[in-house]
C-alpha cells in the first residue's frame, strides 16, 4: 500500500463519510464505476516495464475542504460539468473564509467574556475559594451565528469576500461611450451659380458685432461660401454614465467633443497644429420612474418616466426633418405608454424647455434696464404603435411645438451715441444655421447734427421675421417578412400654421423673389416641409455582416420650423433646402460600423445655393 500523505490523513474522516454514502472511496479502496476507482486498482508500473512512459493522473488533488472534494466527485460521476464546478468552488472558498473569520472572532469574544466573568467572580469570592468558568456551548454557537451574520453582511457591503468583484454600489453604475472618425467633402457647382444674390451669415452677425447696413459701408457683411469646394476631417468622442439611485431614481451624464457650443453638432474638426480639443457637458439629468418606486404598490403612473435637466430628445421622430439627432433638450419632460390591447400601444410625451434667459443686467450701461424676453419651447405628442401582423408594424405620431418670444420686433428709437444696446437686441437668435427669414431689429435715430436726407451709420442686428409653431405628423411602416432584414418606409410632414406671409413681406431682408429691384424684397419662402425615406436591411448592427441601405427625398421651406435645430448635415444645415440623399451601413464587428452618405441639396427660395455632401464614417461604441 502506498504511503498516505499528511493532507490525506487529516481529511480521512471526511473521505470515509463520503465513502459510506457511496460517493468516494477511502484510501486504498475502490469506488466502483468511477475513473478514480479504476485507477486505484491498476498496478504501479515497475522497473521491468521497459519502454513504457509513466502516466500522470488527471484527478484533482484532494482539497482540505470536504465540500470541494464532494464537488470533484460529482464531476467524476458526470452529475455536473467541470464548468459548473469551476463556478461553485470560488463561492465555497469565499464562504469558508468568512466562516473561519466568524469562528475565530466568536471564539476570541467567548474567551474574553469568560475571562471577564472569571475576574468578576474572583472579586466576589472569598479568599481561598476556587472557581471554574464555564460558557455553555449553546451560548458559543449563538455568538458564532450572530458574528457570522455581521461578517457576511460586511463582506457583502465592502466586497472583500470575493476579491476582484465590484462592491454593490458600483454595480448600479453603467459607463458607455462611442468614437466616430469622419471624412467630409463639400462640392459646389462653381463660380457664377450664385450671381443673383448673396447668402449672409446671420449667425455670425448676431453673435458678434452688428453689421452696418448703410451705404457708408461699401464692404459685404459675413457671407456663406457657395462656390469653393472644401474638405475636412472630423472626430466625435462621447462618454457617459447612468447611475441607478434606487426607488425609481437615476441620473445620467455625458461629456462630448465639439468645435463650438453648437446645439446640433458634437463634431470636432481637426484644425491642424495638433492642438488639444475642448470637452462639453452634453447631458446631465435626473430621471424618475414611478413603476420602480414605492408608488408601485399603489399602481400609480405605471409606464411613465419623468426627466429634468439636459437629456435626449423626448419626442418620437423617425427622421431628422425637424430635429437634428444630436440635439439635447434643457428642461422638463414626461413620457408615458399604455397598452390598449395586445399589439396596440399608445404613447404620449410632453415637455417645457428653456431656450434663452435675458441677462440680469441688460442693458449694461443703462440705469433703467430693458424688459425681459425669455424664450421657451413647449411640446406635446401623441401616437401609437400597432403590430398589424407578426411581420408588419406601424408607428404614427402627431406633435405640436410652440416657441415663445422667438419672433423679432423693431426696437424703441435707439440713439447709439447714448447707449450701445437697443431695447430688442436680445430678441436676435443666439444660434442659427441658415434658411429662416430675417428682419431688422433696431430703429436707429440719426446722430446729433445729422443733415436730413444724407446717410448715417446704421449697425444692425437681425431677428426672425415670423412666429413658429410647427405641427408635425410622422409615420414608420416596418415590413419584417425577411427578418432579420427589414424594409422600412419613414415619412414626416411639418407645417407652421402661425406663419404670416403678408406681415413678412413688409419687413424681410432675405428669401426674396428673384429678379426684384435692389430696393424691393418680396418674400419667396414658405411654411411646409416633408421627408420620405426607404430603408432596407438590419435595424441594429450587433455582429459582423449586419448592413442596411437607404434612399430618400427632403423638401423643407424657409419658415416651416426653426432652422437652428434642423439637421446640420443636409445642405450643411438649416431650412430652405430640397434634394435627395442616400447611404449605407456595414458592421465590421459587433462594436464597429462603417457608414457612407451622399446628400445633394438646393435652395428653394432666395439666392441660388447648391451643395453636395459626402461623408464617410467609422463608428466605434462600448
Amino acid at each position: 500500500m502506498s504511503p498516505v500523505s499528511a493532507q490525506q490523513l487529516d481529511w480521512a474522516p471526511q473521505l470515509r463519510l463520503a465513502a459510506a454514502e457511496g460517493n468516494v472511496a477511502e484510501p486504498g479502496q475502490t469506488a466502483a464505476g468511477t475513473d478514480a476507482g479504476a485507477q486505484a486498482t491498476e498496478a504501479a508500473p515497475g522497473p521491468e516495464a521497459e519502454g513504457e512512459k509513466p502516466t500522470v493522473s488527471t484527478d484533482r488533488a484532494v482539497s482540505p475542504n470536504a465540500t470541494v472534494n464532494l464537488i470533484n466527485v460529482l464531476v467524476q460521476k458526470g452529475v455536473i460539468t467541470q464548468e459548473q464546478a469551476d463556478e461553485l468552488v470560488p463561492q465555497v472558498d469565499d464562504e469558508s473564509m468568512v466562516t473561519r473569520e466568524a469562528v475565530k472572532t466568536a471564539t476570541a469574544r467567548a474567551e474574553e467574556a469568560a475571562k471577564a466573568a472569571s475576574a468578576a467572580a474572583s472579586a466576589a469570592t472569598p479568599p481561598g475559594s476556587k472557581r471554574v468558568s464555564y460558557v455553555p456551548e449553546v451560548v458559543k454557537q449563538e455568538l458564532r451565528d450572530e458574528i457570522k451574520k455581521k461578517v457576511m453582511q460586511q463582506a457583502k457591503d465592502e466586497g472583500w469576500a470575493s476579491p476582484g468583484k465590484y462592491p454593490e454600489w458600483a454595480s448600479r453604475i453603467k459607463l458607455y461611450g462611442d468614437l466616430r472618425t469622419r471624412y467630409e467633402g463639400h462640392f459646389y457647382p462653381g463660380d457664377g451659380y450664385n450671381s443673383v444674390g448673396q447668402l449672409y451669415d446671420y449667425n455670425k452677425i448676431n453673435t458678434g458685432s452688428p453689421y452696418d447696413v448703410s451705404v457708408l459701408d461699401p464692404t459685404f457683411g459675413p457671407l456663406i461660401n457657395t462656390t469653393q469646394d472644401r474638405q475636412r476631417y472630423r472626430i466625435r468622442a462621447r462618454i457617459g454614465m447612468d447611475a441607478d439611485l434606487e426607488e425609481g431614481f437615476s441620473v445620467g451624464m455625458r461629456i462630448a467633443t465639439g468645435s463650438d457650443n453648437s446645439p446640433v453638432s458634437t463634431n470636432q474638426t481637426m484644425t491642424g497644429n495638433f492642438a488639444k480639443y475642448d470637452l462639453w457637458l452634453d447631458r446631465a439629468y435626473l430621471k424618475f420612474e414611478p413603476a420602480k418606486s414605492p408608488f408601485e404598490h399603489y399602481g400609480l403612473l405605471d409606464n411613465t418616466v419623468f426627466k429634468v435637466g439636459r437629456f435626449d430628445n423626448p419626442f418620437w421622430r423617425p427622421t431628422e426633418l425637424v430635429w437634428d439627432e444630436d440635439l439635447g433638450f434643457d428642461g422638463f419632460a414626461v413620457q408615458g405608454t399604455h397598452e390598449i390591447r395586445p399589439g396596440l400601444t399608445a404613447f404620449g410625451n410632453v415637455g417645457a424647455f428653456a431656450m434663452f434667459n435675458t441677462s440680469l443686467d441688460f442693458s449694461y450701461n443703462e440705469a433703467r434696464k430693458f424688459e425681459s424676453k425669455d424664450k421657451y419651447l413647449y411640446g406635446a405628442q401623441i401616437g401609437a404603435n400597432w403590430q398589424i401582423r407578426p411581420t408588419i408594424g406601424l408607428t404614427v405620431g402627431a406633435s405640436v411645438f410652440e416657441y415663445q418670444n422667438v419672433k423679432g420686433r423693431l426696437s424703441e428709437p435707439c440713439n447709439l451715441q447714448v447707449s450701445k444696446d437697443c431695447s430688442t437686441d436680445h430678441l436676435r437668435p443666439s444660434f442659427a444655421q441658415k434658411g429662416n427669414t430675417y428682419r431688422y431689429l433696431r430703429d436707429i435715430v440719426p446722430p446729433v447734427g445729422h443733415t436730413p436726407g444724407t446717410p448715417f451709420a446704421q449697425p444692425e442686428y437681425f431677428g426672425l421675421a415670423s412666429d413658429y409653431m410647427p405641427v408635425v405628423f410622422a409615420s414608420r411602416l416596418d415590413f419584417a417578412h425577411f427578418d432579420p432584414a427589414h424594409i422600412m418606409l419613414d415619412t414626416e410632414f411639418v407645417w407652421n400654421p402661425v406663419f404670416n406671409q403678408a406681415a413678412i413681406d413688409r419687413v424681410n431682408t432675405n428669401n426674396c423673389a428673384p429678379n426684384m429691384p435692389a430696393t424691393i424684397c418680396n418674400f419667396d419662402g414658405g411654411n411646409i416641409g416633408f421627408l420620405a425615406r426607404l430603408s432596407v436591411g438590419h435595424k441594429t448592427f450587433d455582429e459582423f455582416g449586419d448592413w442596411n441601405v437607404h434612399v430618400g427625398y427632403k423638401y423643407l421651406e424657409s419658415d416651416a420650423t426653426l432652422d437652428a435645430f434642423a439637421d446640420s448635415d443636409f445642405g450643411l444645415g438649416g431650412t430652405n433646402l430640397k434634394g435627395y440623399f442616400l447611404g449605407g451601413n456595414f458592421a465590421v464587428s459587433h462594436s464597429i460600423v462603417a457608414t457612407a452618405k451622399w446628400m445633394s441639396a438646393n435652395s428653394i427660395a432666395g439666392a441660388p445655393y447648391a451643395v453636395d455632401l459626402l461623408q464617410v464614417d467609422l463608428n466605434a461604441k462600448f
